[in-house]
């Protein structure tokens, strides 16, 4: 007898309307998969003779990198010696008490998550998220930060772990453990809603009409998935937007302030970080 296929493995019907688009063929969200991102790490610590030690409890995404290069040419961060991730590099530093792992360049839902995945093999208990984001509805004055409660589910990495919906969500216990949380920071911290897209360059005028009829904030690429894989595997995840352009259609555009946001950067993910590391069971 031959091996079963992926179809009858599984017992899910595919709906003929989807032959040809596989990304919306029926998946099996409760099933465990094969390649964990356990197995990448203990293969990457053997083959580059890296030593078993833990991640901060706290890990940031920092898409851009821009926080990764300022801790790195200041001499505030650090080198992780045990990050075992074949892509990417961490930064540590200490935020008044309170060390955080940074990970750069990290852009898109895909390479998020996946690096999401390997932090909280890793021993991360939290993962922020800061990215850069073009404005789409009127926020503030330029640049602030939004705090993301949705995200409008325009990519493919959260159809892999959330069946289909149109929004993501941040954790209610989160968002309400937030509350307040950056009322003292120079920089502003708005709530709001943002659009996750795959495709940067075909963010046409007319997606952005539909947006701005959803009161949608902002427009980036990584939080949809970040918050699908969150409610997936159960653990806390917080992404905000720092919006910083109007997608380069009104001149000058793209500028965060000195070294490039960073200070303010890491002074949300601080702040975010002291009011939700600890308690995670509570409400």
């Amino acid at each position: 007898m031959g091996a079963a296929s992926g179809e009858e493995c599984c017992d899910l019907a595919v709906d003929s309307r989807f032959d040809v688009y596989p990304l919306l063929t029926p998946k099996d969200y409760a099933a465990p998969a094969v390649f964990a991102p356990a197995n990448l790490l203990r293969e990457a610590c053997r083959q580059r003779g890296l030593p078993e030690i833990a991640v901060p409890a706290v890990g940031l995404l920092d898409p851009d990198g821009d926080i990764v290069r300022h801790l790195a040419a200041s001499g505030r961060g650090r080198p992780h010696p045990g990050w075992a991730c074949y892509h990417t590099e961490m930064w540590t530093v200490d935020l008044d008490g309170i060390e955080i792992g940074v990970v750069g360049m990290a852009v898109g839902a895909p390479f998020a998550v996946l690096v999401a995945e390997q932090l909280t093999a890793s021993g991360a208990e939290l993962v922020l998220s800061i990215t850069s984001a073009g404005q789409i509805s009127p926020i503030d004055e330029l640049p602030c930060f939004v705090l993301i409660e949705k995200a409008l589910r325009d990519e493919g990495t959260s159809l892999h772990y959330q069946p289909p919906a149109r929004w993501s969500h941040l954790d209610a216990k989160l968002r309400r453990r937030l509350a307040g949380a950056f009322n003292h920071l120079p920089e502003p911290v708005w709530s709001g809603s943002s659009w996750t897209t795959d495709a940067p360059y075909r963010e046409t005028a007319c997606a952005i009409e539909a947006a701005k009829l959803e009161n949608i904030a902002c427009v980036e690429m990584e939080a949809a998935g970040l918050y699908a894989y969150a409610a997936a595997r159960n653990q806390p995840v917080v992404c905000f937007a720092h919006v910083t352009n109007t997608m380069a259609t009104e001149g000058a555009d793209f500028e965060k302030g000195a070294d490039n946001g960073a200070y303010e950067a890491l002074a949300v993910a601080r702040a975010a970080a002291a009011a939700l590391t600890g308690g995670w069971g509570s409400s």
